[in-house]
């Protein structure tokens, strides 16, 4: 059983928000999967919605009430249903979408996107159609993407055709690619420098690949004995979280040492229920939070580099709202005077998104330093071609007190090099077009070519 112990975070709570800081009027995708259904960067979030051209709700943070269809904006751009999105985490502007049509998006939200009026209303807008890049190359459906927490501007993608793949999205090109996955793809995480990734697979086999050439460095095999999706986490100190299913369909969470992937270091049973668990590690503050898809509950966890090394706070947030998906923001969107040491995004089976708000009860008004350390910042720690070279480094980090970083804490809009298909489609018509003038210039002249 886990142990409960004395903690600076022992003390969390989450109330059930009220109906004015939700976002409710989705008419939400009707596609299946191991999907979170949502993704959050600390400006907006994005969840995919029904209809042609695989359209998506881009909302922000600040703006909650009712989203309109029909009305307000949305991104519309894919020829299929879009399957998963990624927020750059150094941009909070720029989204990269994976959908059933076999292609990945990236997409740049402007900065007046506004779906609904700071009253909370539907604010009718003009719709975003055009992409900044689009990535070609898988053969099937794209189903997880996730963005390098240190390198700039490469994201790696998983996708039906039993591949996955890295990409540098700048310059539009496959960095490399793993083509023997064996069966479906059921989870891709990056690891704290983003020098490796992790998949977990319906072979019931976990990955660990070299980023750079997605060679596999080691496996774990069965790492779960039962036949439903396994969701991964890097942890601190060279540990792995693995939450899945066991042989008698409950569910469990196990602990590696990626030293030594034998055995796992510990394993815990967490219930009979069918849904598949969310593992959210906060590496801050060491946090781990289990989301479970249809669950009403969330179960917050405290990691600690000891047997059991996993130490439940409390009994966590509690509601009789199922969950369809979940995500966290990040640390910089929080309200840090406030307390605020985590917000999920809840997508609920009735059509709304719920902000759960974690406060550390404190009655001091200034900054706790103590449970907001360093988090962090929307800057890339190298580019693509030097992390590419072999360059490996930690995440540039920043201080979340407000008397040293000024409020600068967003991630702003980067001027972003590539060329979207239609400047390059523009480019070769006009090319083609000189092409026809000179050689009609060149014909007129007696001038063979």
């Amino acid at each position: 059983m886990f142990k409960i112990r004395a903690s600076k975070y022992r003390h969390v709570f989450c109330d059930e928000p009220k109906p004015e800081l939700c976002w409710q009027g989705f008419l939400l995708s009707t596609v299946t999967g191991d999907q979170q259904y949502i993704k959050a960067s600390s400006k907006y979030f994005a969840v995919a919605l029904r209809g042609g051209g695989g359209p998506f709700a881009v909302c922000r943070h600040d703006r909650p009430g009712r989203f309109e269809p029909g009305t307000s904006q949305i991104v519309q751009g894919h020829t299929g249903a879009v399957l998963d999105f990624d927020w750059n985490p150094f941009d909070d502007s720029m989204v990269a979408t994976g959908s059933e049509d076999t292609t990945i998006k990236i997409w740049g939200i402007p900065e007046d996107w506004e779906p609904t009026d700071a009253a909370g209303n539907s604010k009718k807008g003009q719709n975003l159609k055009e992409s900044l890049v689009d990535l070609t190359g898988h053969r099937k459906k794209v189903t997880f993407l996730r963005f390098n927490p240190t390198a700039g501007n490469v994201i790696a993608s998983a996708s039906t055709d039993y591949s996955v793949k890295v990409w540098d999205i700048e310059k539009g090109e496959e960095i490399s690619s793993f083509d023997q996955m064996g069966n479906l793809t059921q989870d891709v995480v990056w690891d704290f420098r983003g020098d490796n990734y992790a998949t977990s697979c319906k072979d019931k086999i976990v990955r660990l690949m070299d980023g750079r050439t997605s060679t596999v460095s080691s496996t774990i095999e069965k790492a779960h004995e039962g036949s439903k999706s396994v969701k991964l986490v890097y942890l601190d100190n060279g540990k792995l979280l693995s939450t899945g299913f066991s042989r008698h369909s409950s569910r469990e969470m196990k602990i590696w040492d990626l030293s030594n992937l034998s055995k796992p270091l510990s394993t815990e049973k967490l219930d009979n229920a069918s849904g598949v668990i969310f593992p959210m590690y906060d590496r801050d503050s060491k946090i781990l939070y289990l989301c479970g898809k249809g669950d009403g509950n969330i179960r917050p966890f405290e990691f600690e580099d000891r047997s059991p090394y996993v130490f439940r706070l409390n009994e966590g947030f509690r509601s009789k709202l199922s969950s369809k998906g979940i995500c966290v923001i990040p640390k910089r969107g929080n309200n840090i005077m406030g307390c605020e040491t985590a917000r999920l995004l809840k997508v609920t089976n009735e059509q709304s998104v719920h902000p759960l708000s974690y406060i550390v009860p404190r009655k001091n008004d200034a900054f706790q330093d103590d449970i907001f350390p360093d988090c962090a910042a929307p800057e890339p720690a190298h580019t693509a071609d030097e992390w590419l070279a072999g360059s490996s480094m930690d995440p540039v980090t920043m201080s979340l007190n407000p008397a040293i970083n000024k409020g600068n804490i967003g991630g702003a809009k980067k001027v972003f090099k590539a060329r979207t298909v239609a400047q390059v489609s523009s480019e070769l018509k006009e090319a083609n077009e000189r092409i026809q003038y000179l050689e009609k210039k060149l014909t007129e002249n007696g001038i063979s070519f």
